[in-house]
């Protein structure tokens, strides 16, 4: 062999390197991207790019002009992500180009044919991803948000366009199926207006309901019919739910009403690139209904027929990040901006449907007297003068009537039990006859911080002289029963019947149809096969005590979510709640009233001036930022600021929530009310003093919240 070579003139070596320099040449080496393209031509049609860069820094909030090269012409498309320099000063201008600054992420919105800036333009650094993922519709959603919130543009984006991932963006997104026939009502004949709702949707009508469902297992498979009727009608629907259990639930009923292929699940559950993919089939109209939590609000679902929002009063519904929108609030603005259905959905009513409802927005969609009393479990009570006369309960802290419905709900499967997590303070109510001790002038919450006297909560003011206004009494109440010992002593008295609980640190799903105790925290109680026998609500004053104007409604909402696990009455469901029967929402319990309930509340709110019915907002910070800020800002004529108040200090290390301030800080907070028609003045006035505040590069951090869940 090495013979033949030689007489050849070859070796094996060189031929090899040869091989090696033809495939070399032959590659694609990519090119580096300039960072300027300094003297590149630019495009020769719409040279000038709109961009929106991820600055989410307020007195940025608009958009930038920049120079579109022609090699990025085809690329550079309305809804792409492009990459641009941003920051860099006039004196940076290298021929005819603005160069320099830092590198930053941005949205193409618009190619246009001139700018509006007369000076020299950057150009676009690069396309980072040729499909576009913000269209017009999305854009303007996130606009509309960021107003009504008093928020940048690029922060509602971040939280509407998720992270992209290259290897889903790689695959193609299967065809859209055929929509589906019109679904029959089911146990949508069990509301009044139940089945023409439905025909509605079908005949691609825009009806707009508050609906109060019926307790029991059926209200994920009467929204998956609402979802198919619009489908039936070539558009398309989202739904939202406050958590991944929910949405699970929505996610096998659209299954089972549906078929596969008709909808896809948007959760964080699902992992960043699988939950992109799900996204991106939506977006290109590969998949027309979508259910998931929170985020899915922004879901880009082509031809939106229909919106839904599950559960609406679930603290999970308000975002945490900036600017802190609602799920309800952005499903309201899709549903005027797209002219769709609406449809809010719970077995309570939170005061915000009431007055959708009374305003004339939207219409009631409930069932008959005779309807609710078939599917609601029986409610009894428990008050105070019965507790101090029982032996049982000064000894446990349950009564004795609590005792016999968990004993003749274990001899028929399980029985839940509901008892208050940590952390729930309470507010300051009357010791005889229970009203809450409120403000005389701006009826805020009483609060009596480290023993001393008494001082609103809202607008700070002393009230050494405090009585009742309802009776006449002097002394007040505070008291929250202990959770855990409750719970032991429930475990002691039935040794024989295992213990289940669900809590934050471990949340059931479901649970089996035979005799077992479960302790649950309020939102964490698991679904029983079949329903639970019986149901206790224990420690109701912990609950009805929150220093909250939302307390009974939220305490209401609680039970109600609970109560409707359990079997109906005819079933012989019995539900046992611990708390004084005369207050209001305790009455709205037993006769499973809460739209009433939220209708007395909604009239009391426009009495005193409280929210829905008028605009708030939160302004907190180091006292004297918040003084100087709320000094400067432009308000409108008719608000009335309510404090400032020294909000509590958190301890290093300790447990913070969204919105409270640095460990150790001392901040206040001052509230900021205006009458209704006044809400789009406020906000524009806070964004406009806050942008000028960044601009002069103010050093003291304020915090703004439009229409905090929890204002005291």
């Amino acid at each position: 062999m090495s013979s033949e070579k030689e007489r050849s003139g070859e070796t094996a070596e060189p031929e090899q390197l040869a091989l090696i320099r033809e495939t070399v040449r032959k590659a694609k080496v990519p090119k580096a991207k300039p960072r300027t393209w300094r003297g590149a031509a630019l495009a020769r049609e719409l040279p000038v790019a709109r961009v929106v860069v991820n600055k989410g820094v307020l007195h940025l909030d608009q958009f930038f002009d920049y120079a579109v090269p022609e090699e990025l012409d085809e690329v550079a498309r309305p809804g792409v992500r492009v990459r641009v320099r941003f920051g860099a000063g006039s004196g940076q201008v290298r021929g005819g180009r603005r160069e320099g600054g830092r590198l930053i992420d941005g949205f193409l919105v618009e190619r246009r044919a001139t700018s509006d800036y007369a000076g020299p333009l950057a150009a676009l650094a690069g396309v980072v991803s040729p499909e576009p993922v913000l269209g017009p519709e999305l854009l303007g959603l996130a606009r509309a948000v960021a107003d009504r919130y008093a928020g940048s543009l690029a922060d509602v984006l971040q939280l509407a366009v998720p992270p992209r991932s290259a290897r889903a963006e790689g695959r193609p997104s299967p065809e859209p199926p055929p929509p589906p026939t019109a679904p029959e009502p089911g146990s949508w004949t069990r509301y009044e207006r139940g089945p023409a709702f439905l025909d509605s949707l079908a005949r691609g009508g825009a009806p707009r309901a508050v609906w109060n469902a019926l307790p029991g297992p059926h209200w994920a498979e009467e929204i998956a019919r609402a979802v198919r009727a619009t489908l039936a009608s070539g558009r398309g629907a989202l739904v939202v739910v406050p958590d991944g259990r929910a949405a699970d639930r929505v996610d096998t009923a659209l299954t089972t009403v549906l078929g596969e292929g008709h909808h896809t699940l948007l959760t964080a559950e699902a992992g960043p690139e699988q939950r992109y993919a799900r996204w991106l089939a939506v977006r290109r109209g590969a998949v027309r209904a979508v259910v998931g939590t929170r985020a899915a609000m922004f879901a880009p679902v082509r031809d939106l027929g229909l919106v839904v929002v599950w559960d609406d009063g679930d603290g999970s519904h308000s975002e945490p990040h900036a600017p802190q929108p609602h799920t309800r609030e952005v499903l309201l603005l899709r549903a005027a901006h797209d002219r769709c259905a609406f449809l809010l959905g719970s077995t309570s009513c939170t005061v915000e449907a009431a007055q959708l409802v009374e305003s004339g927005w939207a219409r009631a969609l409930g069932a008959g007297r005779e309807q609710v009393r078939a599917a609601a479990p029986l409610i009894r009570t428990v008050g105070d003068g019965e507790l101090a006369r029982d032996e049982a309960a000064r000894a446990a802290r349950l009564p004795s009537l609590a005792w016999r419905t968990v004993r003749e709900g274990l001899k028929d499967g399980p029985v839940l039990v509901q008892v208050p997590r940590r952390g729930y303070v309470p507010r300051l109510a009357c010791e005889r006859c229970r009203t809450p001790a409120r403000c005389r002038h701006c009826a805020g919450p009483l609060e009596a911080p480290g023993q001393r006297e008494l001082c609103c909560g809202w607008c700070g003011r002393d009230a050494p002289d405090w009585h009742c206004v309802e009776c006449g009494s002097t002394r007040l109440r505070a008291q929250v029963v202990g959770a855990r010992r409750t719970a032991e002593e429930l475990g002691r008295a039935f040794p024989a019947v295992p213990v289940r609980t669900s809590g934050r640190d471990h949340v059931l799903d479901r649970v089996p149809d035979r005799p077992a105790l479960v302790v649950s925290t309020p939102g964490a109680e698991p679904v029983a096969d079949g329903g639970y026998a019986a149901a206790l609500l224990l420690d109701g004053w912990a609950m009805l005590g929150r220093p909250d104007l939302r307390a009974g409604e939220e305490a209401l909402r609680r039970w109600i979510d609970a109560a409707s696990l359990v079997r109906g009455q005819a079933e012989g469901g019995t539900v046992v709640v611990v708390a004084e029967p005369t207050l209001r929402p305790v009455q709205a319990l037993v006769r499973w009233d809460p739209v009433g309930h939220a209708q007395r509340e909604l009239a009391e709110r426009a009495e005193l001036g409280f929210p829905p019915v008028s605009r708030m907002a939160a302004v907190s910070g180091p006292p004297e930022a918040v003084e100087g800020f709320l000094a400067a800002a432009g308000l409108p004529g008719d608000a009335e600021i309510l404090g400032p108040v020294p909000l509590p200090v958190v301890r290093p290390g300790g447990p913070r929530r969204p919105g409270d301030p640095p460990p150790g800080e001392r901040w206040d907070r001052a509230l900021v009310r205006v009458p209704p028609g006044s809400g789009a003045a406020l906000a524009a006035a806070l964004k406009q003093a806050r942008a000028a505040r960044l601009a002069r590069g103010g050093g003291d951090p304020v915090r703004i919240r439009v229409d905090p869940p929890d204002i005291g």
